[in-house]
């Protein structure tokens, strides 16, 4: 997304530099990747001009650009002369969207480039360079170089794609009043043509027929702001529905109406029927494409490409504006399926705002008709502008339980009234309902991640009322499952988090949570196990030679498409032979018997109980078995399926194991991360002497118990002595939590040398 300084400034009243700018956005999330000021052509005046060897309309031209050197242009202006002050693009400009560059024409060395007054976006006169006055200072920019952003967008926030929406964001973070504009929508003006929507991809399409136009250049601010952000400048029609992509986030089409037989049509294609884009290639369509068309055909492509037939040109005389709401999905099916990316698909794929469509019509309509004059001769709607739905509850003391920072009701209901959502409170809980462009914001927790963000996340550790030292400890549980399953000689896989539906089934009954737009045809599903992944890598393994494999994978796998509706899965796969071939053995094939092993080991001795009953669909009927504790089953193990091995292409015999929900091992719940401290630790020496045959796991043990802040104890040294005694010395390890005095630490110390004597017939070393 790239918008000029001067733009924002249209709905910001601010004082900060650019560059603060440009910080403030990135600190709030979206990342501003590149801040310049174009290079803009500057005047300069021809010293030399004398036609080129060859060519009949050339000239080479010697211009002095205000600086110390004459500068060699080539140029086939007819007006280019000896004294005349014309504009100079450097090497680095961008004119008409194309980058000016140093270079040969017919062996010519060329440092620049002459311009007319069309490809400066002044006027429309390209019969020959522009004239400047005799009195324009030399050197000096003949237009203003207006400061340009340039934005990466996430998915999540289609409202960015407007310089509304980030002047916006940018009021709510203190860097400015938001200025709000003054939207009108146009009267209807009955007109002779009607709208027919016949899908449900499309909730609403407005128009606006304007006759009597004559086709001009848009206004100079525009057409500059346009030019600066690589959009070339054509007429006011063409200008306006780009501009206003921009400016609003509300892509729009213009129409020649002279090329539009009858009414408007909003339809699915029909499989095999043919277009042919403004760019003159042909597309064969589907059922899944959505189109404008009129009793003649197809139009455009609804939301991504409009049509060769319809097109405006120079010579237009009358117009039909389209602003509509078309469904995202459909929008990058198209999109994607037939390989063309536009300004249009870019935002429909986001989504836009689905209430915006009447004000678009309006501002675009008077921009072309400021430019262009005419007037408007009917106006239609088909569909309805829809209703903005979501309420969201919200406590603002989730705000607290989250991220630990107390902030004031008053500064949260500030921060989300500037973001432009409305708040209703109904005693100590508010209705929050979002603005429409911010189609991203559906939970409480998303409420609470807009205002950290506006907050500021540099904020969130110094201003927080519990410290990490106070936080619930981190769970290691994971981990220590990872490292066990590691010493058994298996290797951790990382697969996607998508599965394939057709696999899926094959392997289990569990219900298939299916994914509305895939990124990719063979990964339609939210996984709802992990045994699907780990079998491709068997067959991809497998294909390439490599059949002897120890896999395992931790990972998370969806029960449902809600929130929440998902849990942690094991899953070990081990195929192919114990060992490579040798002259020194024989090596045997791997069995369901090594994959219970595997099990097992995660048990820690607990006990357990086999039974082969109900084996699932990827089981060998007579090779399974389920781990139970009681009536809850623990894990299962078994052979694959020959019917899924020949389904999957694998020959290899593959021994499986899994534990469909991790929660479910004993002691799950138990295993923690020490808390952490604030504190530096501790560490404090001991001596003692004790009889030969005391063990030093005794006394170390009972160090360890003398207080909770005790962390570790390490023996570091010991020997005999010649009464029948022997020296112990080990290191106590004090993680504090709280602030030790030296009077603290003497009493620790007191109490370890106590317990230890007491309990052990031990004795402190003087020395």
């Amino acid at each position: 997304m790239k918008w000029t300084y001067d733009w924002l400034k249209d709905y910001l009243k601010t004082d900060l530099s650019a560059q603060q700018i440009a910080d403030t956005l990135t600190g709030t999330g979206l990342e501003v990747e590149d801040l310049s000021a174009p290079v803009a052509p500057i005047a300069a005046k021809i010293v030399e001009c004398k036609p080129m060897d060859g060519s009949d309309h050339l000239h080479i031209l010697m211009v002095d650009d205000g600086t110390d050197t004459l500068r060699q242009v080539v140029c086939g202006a007819p007006n280019a002369r000896t004294g005349l002050i014309s504009a100079l693009a450097l090497p680095g400009c961008v004119i008409s969207g194309n980058e000016i560059r140093a270079g040969k024409l017919r062996g010519v060395m060329s440092n620049g480039m002459m311009c007319s007054g069309r490809e400066l976006g002044i006027n429309d006169d390209h019969s020959g360079i522009i004239e400047l006055p005799a009195d324009t200072k030399i050197g000096a920019p003949v237009l203003n170089a207006e400061t340009v952003f340039d934005a990466g967008i996430t998915p999540n926030r289609p409202d960015y794609l407007s310089v509304r929406g980030i002047a916006r964001d940018l009021s709510a973070c203190g860097a400015g009043q938001y200025i709000a504009p003054t939207d009108d929508e146009l009267k209807p003006v009955k007109s002779q043509r009607n709208v027919n929507i016949k899908t449900d991809k499309c909730t609403v399409y407005q128009f606006c027929e304007i006759h009597g136009i004559t086709v001009a250049p848009s206004n100079s601010i525009i057409k500059s702001r346009l030019a600066a952000i690589g959009i070339n400048p054509k007429n006011a029609p063409v200008d306006a529905t780009n501009y206003i992509c921009y400016d609003i986030g509300q892509p729009m089409h213009c129409f020649d109406a002279d090329e539009i037989n009858g009414d408007i049509t909003v339809r699915m294609a029909t499989p095999g029927e043919r277009f042919t884009d403004l760019f003159g290639v042909e597309h064969e369509l589907n059922d899944s494409d959505m189109v404008i068309a009129d009793n003649t055909g197809i139009l455009a492509l609804a939301g991504v490409i409009g049509g060769a037939r319809g097109m405006t040109t120079e010579n237009t005389k009358n117009i039909i504006l389209e602003s509509a709401y078309f469904n995202p999905v459909s929008v990058r099916k198209t999109s994607k399926r037939l390989g063309i990316s536009t300004d249009s698909s870019y935002r429909y794929e986001r989504g836009i705002d689905p209430t915006i469509t009447g004000i678009a019509l309006a501002r675009a309509a008077h921009i072309i008709m400021d430019a262009c004059g005419g007037e408007i001769v009917g106006t239609g709607i088909g569909g309805k502008i829809p209703a903005e739905t979501r309420r969201i509850e919200y406590k603002p003391e989730l705000f607290m339980r989250k991220t630990g920072i107390d902030m004031p009701k008053n500064t949260q209901r500030e921060i989300l009234t500037k973001l432009g959502f409305d708040v209703v409170e109904k005693s100590d809980m508010w209705i929050i309902t979002p603005r429409p462009t911010r189609v991203d914001i559906e939970l409480p927790e998303n409420i609470v991640s807009e205002l950290i963000r506006i907050y500021g996340y540099d904020n969130i550790i110094k201003n927080a009322v519990h410290k990490p030292s106070d936080s619930a400890p981190h769970r290691d549980y994971y981990v220590e499952i990872k490292r066990e399953l590691a010493s058994r000689g298996l290797n951790e896989a990382k697969s996607f988090g998508f599965g394939n539906s057709k696999t899926e089934t094959l392997l289990s009954n569990k219900p298939i949570v299916k994914i509305a737009n895939p990124i990719v045809a063979n990964m339609d599903t939210a996984r709802n196990g992990l045994l699907g992944n780990l079998l491709n890598t068997v067959a991809e393994n497998e294909r390439r030679g490599y059949p002897d494999l120890n896999l395992f994978e931790l990972g998370t796998v969806f029960d449902g498409d809600v929130p929440y509706a998902q849990h942690i899965q094991i899953c070990i796969v081990r195929t192919g032979d114990t060992a490579p071939r040798h002259w020194t053995g024989r090596n045997r094939a791997r069995d369901i018997y090594d994959v219970k092993a595997d099990i097992i080991a995660l048990l820690h001795g607990q006990k357990f109980t086999v039974t082969s009953d109900n084996p699932p669909r990827w089981a060998h009927p007579f090779r399974y078995g389920a781990i139970m504790q009681g009536k809850r089953k623990i894990a299962e193990f078994g052979e694959l399926s020959p019917m899924v091995t020949r389904t999957l292409k694998i020959k290899t015999r593959v021994n499986i194991a899994i534990v469909d929900d991790v929660e479910n091992l004993p002691g799950a719940r138990k295993v923690h991360e020490p808390k952490l401290s604030e504190f530096q630790p501790i560490t404090r020496d001991f001596a003692f002497i004790v009889d030969t045959n005391t063990p030093a796991e005794k006394l170390t043990g009972i160090a360890l118990s003398s207080d909770a802040r005790i962390t570790d104890v390490v023996v570091f040294d010991a020997f005999e002595m010649p009464d029948g005694k022997k020296s112990i010395a080990f290191t106590i390890t004090i993680t504090p939590t709280d602030k030790m005095s030296d009077e603290d630490l003497q009493k620790l110390q007191m109490a370890v040398i106590e317990n230890v004597e007491k309990k052990c017939n031990a004795k402190i070393r003087d020395r």
